[in-house]
Order: C-alpha cells, then structure tokens, then sequence
C-alpha cells in the first residue's frame, strides 16, 4: 500500500482519547506530540522509558503498566503502535482496523493505516510533510520549510480578514538587516501594515508584498513624519481594522524607542500587544567597532544615554566608573565632552565615536574628552552614530575593523 494515493488531513485531537502502545523511545516522541496537540493520552506498556516515565509523572498521560488489551481501544480517536514487537504491533492494528480506527505503526508505514507527517510551525502556519514513507526524507524538507518559515521567506500573509488585528512591536537592530531576530522577520512576513522608524533595517521593506502599506513614522532631531501620539494612534486605529500591524524600529524597541508608550497605547485601547526585542544598537553598534562596552580589567558595568534632549546630570555620570555610551549626541558632543571633564571626568578618557554601525560604511573616530570634538569636526561626522566613553574605547585600535581616525 505504499504506492497508494494518502489523504493528507489535520485533526482536532484536543481532549480526544489517543491510545499510545509501547513505552520506549519511539513510542516517546509520539507521545510528546501528541501532548503538545491537547490529546487525551493513554499508554500502554509494561516498562516505560525515562522520557515517557517523566510524562506520567508530570501527570500529561495516563499509564496502563501492563501488556495491551483489546479493550485498550475502546474510546479511541487515534492508535499509535510502537512496541518494536512485530505479533502486538500487528494486533494493535488488526483490532484498530476492526474497530474502524486510524492506527498509526512506527515498525511498518506500509501496514498502516495512517502516517504521521513530519510538521514544521510559524505562528497559526502548519506545514505538513510526508515523503512516500521514508521519515528521514520528511525530516530534511520539513527541516528546510522550517528555516523559511521562521525567517519569514514563505508567503505568511492571511488573505482572509482577521476578526481582531493585532500590533507586534519588532526591533529591528542597529541597521544591518541581517541583524534582525527570525521572529522579528517573521512578524514582517506576516505584516498587512509596517509603521516604519528612520534607523529601522529599511532594506527589509522591499521584501513585503505590494499591496502592504507602509506608513513612515521617521524622527530625526527636531523633524518628526509623525507625533508620537499620532503613531499610536495610526497602530490602534489599523489593529482595530483588523490587520496585522508591525511597528518597525531600529535597534529594541524598549532601549530609547519609546515602545513603553506605544504598548501601554494598544493595551489602553483594547488591542493585542507584542513585542519583538532586538539588538540594540547601544552594544552591538560599539561591538561592530572591536568596542566591548564591558571588558574583564577594564569595565564591569555600562551607563546608556539619550544624550540629545535636555541636560542630564552630568556631575552623577561623570563620577560612574566603567563605560559610558551616548546615542544621539553627536550634535552636542562637544558640549557632552566639555561637561564631564568640567564635573571631573579626566581629559584623557578614550572616546570614540562610530556612524552607521554594522553598515558597509561604518566609520569610526577615536579620540579623548579633550580633543574628540575637534576630531569629529574635522572628519564630518554625522548622525546616525554611537559616542563611547570610557577606557574600552581604546580597543578599537586593538580589536575593532573598519576605516577610523585619531
């Protein structure tokens, strides 16, 4: 019967008795699914293996520590056979196969009368894999769709309306697109609106499907596309239109992204909330550099600041040991540089400052308090870009790649 047309179906096993024959390894890995699927499992062995032992004590299924019984089945939705004993596999699915129930055998996918495809999930997706009964052939596909599917490369976008939409907060990271998490690209794939930020991956949005619109949210000192209210108000507004809105930004969401707000607007309001964290470009912008904003010997602790609105207390962050990182102070860095020495910081601490981290045209400049103002200056630097200060900054020249200057 291995040649035979099979008819591929997904059921509803939730509280539905499943009977599990066998209690070793193989009959395990059934089981384990079939708990993640809400079955009303029943296994019937007289010895189980630990995996399964664990099961039952954890109180996901019910043990019968005996030899199979005919009657075992009774009430059954599914049969799983798996003793590795050809005479009780056969039985098992002689009397499955009497009673009109699906038997499923891990000792011979021909004699059974059903088969449990390899699956791989994204979300509300499932893929289901079968491979002409060769289980190890279903597990490299279903491997591979897997892979695309949390990297969001398959078409996960629902073509029928939602009755509630939803907002997924997603960090995009510090600006190189391959540095966004899978869930994050995920979220994207499945976005019928992207509310997008300027330092959001932007290269990422040419990957959406035509008709996802896509409303630019950008900040950049002192020229805003869209208020802050007026963003929170774009995200409830679509999610209670029913769609599935990602809110896009650079680097996390919660690491200077005001995505706080944006999660206490929705759950205000009613909407499903949730936040996709990502590398914050507060650490990996300076790592990309060879900047490690911790370092054994060197710093054990690190002070992260929006440096760009009102005047922080720098008499507090000049007395912090360990390392300092300014994001969006490079407009003022010469008044930031002038006000630690002032509250005591020494004029010789390493800075450096690096644009367009993790970009092909990353740059960095290396400096002290006293002369960094003067460097950057000189060198044109501009936004967007990290200040580090403190004594790691030094091992840029040690450790960091890329074009700088002193």
């Amino acid at each position: 019967m291995t040649d035979a047309p099979r008819h591929p179906l997904l059921l509803d096993l939730h509280g539905r008795r499943v009977v599990v024959v066998g209690g070793g390894p193989v009959a395990a890995r059934r089981t384990v699914r079939l708990v993640e699927d809400g079955a009303d499992v029943h296994v019937v062995a007289p010895a189980l293996c630990e995996d399964l032992a664990e099961l039952v004590t954890g109180g996901a299924v019910r043990w019968h520590a005996r030899e199979y019984l005919a009657t075992d089945l009774d009430g059954a939705w599914l049969v799983h056979t798996a003793t590795g004993v050809s005479q009780v596999d056969d039985a098992v699915a002689s009397d499955a196969e009497a009673a009109r129930l699906w038997c499923v055998r891990a000792d011979d996918a021909g004699a059974s009368s059903a088969w449990t495809p390899a699956v791989a999930r994204a979300s509300d997706v499932t893929v289901a894999v079968g491979a002409g009964g060769d289980p190890r052939r279903a597990a490299r596909l279903r491997s591979a769709l897997a892979l695309l599917l949390d990297t969001g490369e398959l078409p996960l976008r629902r073509q029928r309306p939602a009755a509630t939409g939803t907002v997924t907060l997603v960090g995009g990271g510090p600006g190189d697109p391959g540095l966004i998490t899978t869930r994050g690209r995920r979220a994207l794939a499945e976005a019928d609106v992207v509310v997008v930020d300027r330092l959001a991956p932007r290269a990422l949005l040419s990957q959406l499907d035509a008709d996802v619109e896509v409303i630019e949210a950008g900040k950049s000192p002192h020229a805003h596309t869209l208020t802050q209210t007026q963003i929170n108000e774009v995200l409830v507004e679509r999610a209670r239109a029913g769609l599935r809105v990602v809110r896009l930004k650079g680097g996390d969401p919660f690491v200077l992204g005001r995505g706080g707000e944006e999660v206490q607007a929705c759950l205000e309001a009613g909407v499903p909330v949730e936040v996709v964290p990502g590398v914050t470009s507060a650490i990996a912008v300076p790592g990309a550099a060879g900047i490690p904003v911790t370092h054994r010997g060197v710093s054990r602790q690190v002070t992260i600041l929006s440096a760009h609105d009102r005047a922080p207390d720098w008499a507090t962050l000049a007395r912090l040991d360990g390392t300092l990182v300014l994001l969006m102070g490079v407009a003022q860095l010469a008044g930031h540089a002038r006000s630690l020495v002032e509250h005591g910081r020494d004029p010789s601490t390493p800075v450096a400052v690096v644009e367009r981290g993790t970009l092909p045209d990353q740059r960095t400049t290396v400096g002290t308090l006293a002369n960094i103002a003067e460097q950057a200056l000189a060198r044109g630097v501009g936004n967007p870009a990290v200040v580090v200060v403190g004594d790691v900054a030094a091992l840029a020249d040690v450790l960091g790649p890329g074009p700088r200057t002193h």
